[in-house]
């Protein structure tokens, strides 16, 4: 007699959970021939993953997720290091003075916005 189960199980941190199928055999004195071939259509079945479930195991691997915690880590560099390069352009007095990402962005629409107009002159 086979039975499937499927379990759900979330992440310690809150993310998003993941499915785990498996197939669980009960083994009577009339089955014990076909145990064999249970086991093998359970093995079968977990090559014949979806997309999403094979996507799904792949995340959850520790190297996986360091791989994209690295990747992360170094947009967000990239991100701040041009933000770093917007703010050496637009004057404010004082010249050193520390603006938020949204401020740098309000202020150089403001600088672009004054270029035009002085040129326009």
């Amino acid at each position: 007699m086979k039975s499937n189960t499927k379990l759900s199980m979330t992440s310690s941190c809150g993310a998003k959970g993941f499915d785990v199928s498996y197939t669980s055999t009960t083994v009577c004195s009339q089955d014990i021939g076909h145990v064999a071939s249970a086991t093998s259509r359970s093995e079968k079945s977990d090559t014949h993953l979806t997309r999403e479930e094979r996507r799904r195991r792949r995340r959850a691997t520790a190297k996986y997720r360091t791989a994209h915690a690295t990747r992360e880590r170094i947009r967000v560099e990239a991100f701040n290091a041009a933000f770093g390069e917007l703010r050496k352009l637009l004057p404010t007095l004082p010249p050193d003075k520390k603006l938020s990402k949204i401020e740098i962005l309000r202020l150089a629409i403001c600088y672009i916005s004054y270029l035009n107009h002085v040129l326009d002159m």
